[in-house]
C-alpha cells in the first residue's frame, strides 16, 4: 500500500465518528447560532466562534478549581498516599471538564459544525474526557482505600480500579472507532462509576458507624454530594428548563446546573475533606 494511502486509511478510521450525526438533523451551520448564544470574537485576525459563552465559563472554572486542588493535595502529600491519589484523581477530573468544555462549549461549532454539510454529535475531545472522568473515580477508589482498608483491600481496590478503566477504555475506544453511539454517551460513563459511589457510601457509612472517624462522615457528604449533583442535573435536564430559558433570552442549561453544583462540590472538598485526608493508621 502507497504511503499516501496508508495516511488516508489512517485518517479515515479517527473521522469514523463523523458518521454519527447530532440528534438534530436540521442542526446546520445557519441555525446554529439560533439554538444556543455565541459570540464570535477575533483572534489574531482569525474569525472564531465562541458557543455559549457563560457554559464556557462555569466549564473552565470547574476545571480550573479541580485542577488546583488536585494540585494542592499532591503539593502537600507528606508521603499520604491517600492524599496523592486524591491528588491525582482531581487533577484528571478537572482536565476532563476542560476537554468537555473545549467540545460540548467554547469550541462546539468549529469541531462540530464548522465546513461539514451536517452538524456530528461528538468529538475526540469528549471521548478522551468520558475516559479521564471514569479513570479519576478509579483513581479516587484507590484513594479512598488508602485511608480506610487494609493491605489486603487497598490491593483489591488497586487491581478493580485498573480492571475497571482498562475495559472502560476499550469499550469507549470501540465504540469511536466503530462508531457506536451507545458505547460513548455519558450515561455509559456514569454507569461504570456509580458502583465505586455505591461502594464509597457503604464503606465510610460503616466506618463512622464503627469508629466516628470525622473524615468517614466528611467522605459520606462528599458522596452524597456528588449524587444529589446527578439529581439535580437529571432533573434540570427533565424539566425543559434550558429551552424555557432560552425562548426568554436566558441561558442557564443543564450542563450549567451540572458544573455549578460540582463547583460547590469541589469547594467542600477542599475545605471540609481536604484537611483531613490521611492514610489509615495501622
Amino acid at each position: 500500500m502507497a504511503p499516501s494511502a496508508k495516511i488516508a486509511q489512517s485518517s479515515s478510521i479517527w473521522r469514523r465518528l463523523d458518521k454519527i450525526k447530532h440528534d438534530d438533523p436540521s442542526l446546520n451551520s445557519e441555525n446554529w447560532f439560533t439554538v444556543q448564544p455565541c459570540r464570535t470574537v477575533n483572534f489574531f485576525g482569525r474569525e472564531i466562534v465562541i458557543t455559549q459563552p457563560s457554559s464556557t465559563f462555569w466549564v473552565t472554572l470547574l476545571g480550573v478549581l479541580t485542577s488546583l486542588l488536585g494540585a494542592y493535595f499532591i503539593a502537600t502529600y507528606s508521603n499520604q498516599t491517600s492524599r496523592m491519589m486524591w491528588g491525582v484523581s482531581l487533577i484528571l477530573w478537572g482536565v476532563g471538564a476542560l476537554l468537555a468544555g473545549t467540545s460540548y462549549q467554547a469550541f462546539g461549532y468549529q469541531l462540530k459544525c464548522a465546513d461539514r454539510p451536517q452538524v456530528v454529535w461528538t468529538s475526540w475531545w469528549e471521548i478522551v474526557y468520558l475516559i479521564f472522568q471514569q479513570v479519576s473515580v478509579s483513581v479516587m477508589l484507590v484513594a479512598v482505600a488508602y485511608s480506610g482498608l487494609t493491605e489486603h483491600g487497598q490491593a483489591l481496590s488497586i487491581a478493580a480500579a485498573i480492571l475497571v478503566s482498562v475495559i472502560y477504555t476499550i469499550v469507549v475506544c470501540w465504540g469511536a472507532f466503530t462508531p457506536i453511539k451507545a458505547l460513548i454517551t455519558f450515561e455509559l460513563m456514569v454507569h461504570f462509576c456509580t458502583p465505586f459511589i455505591v461502594f464509597f457510601i457503604g464503606l465510610n457509612a460503616w466506618r463512622y458507624w464503627q469508629f466516628g472517624n470525622d473524615l468517614d462522615l466528611a467522605l459520606l457528604g462528599t458522596w452524597f454530594g456528588l449524587v444529589l449533583t446527578m439529581v439535580i442535573f437529571n432533573k434540570y435536564d427533565s424539566s425543559g428548563l434550558t429551552d424555557k430559558l432560552w425562548k426568554k433570552g436566558k441561558w442557564f442549561s443543564e450542563n450549567d446546573a451540572l458544573h455549578v453544583a460540582l463547583i460547590v462540590w469541589v469547594i467542600y472538598i477542599a475545605l471540609v475533606v481536604e484537611p483531613l485526608v490521611k492514610d489509615i493508621s495501622w
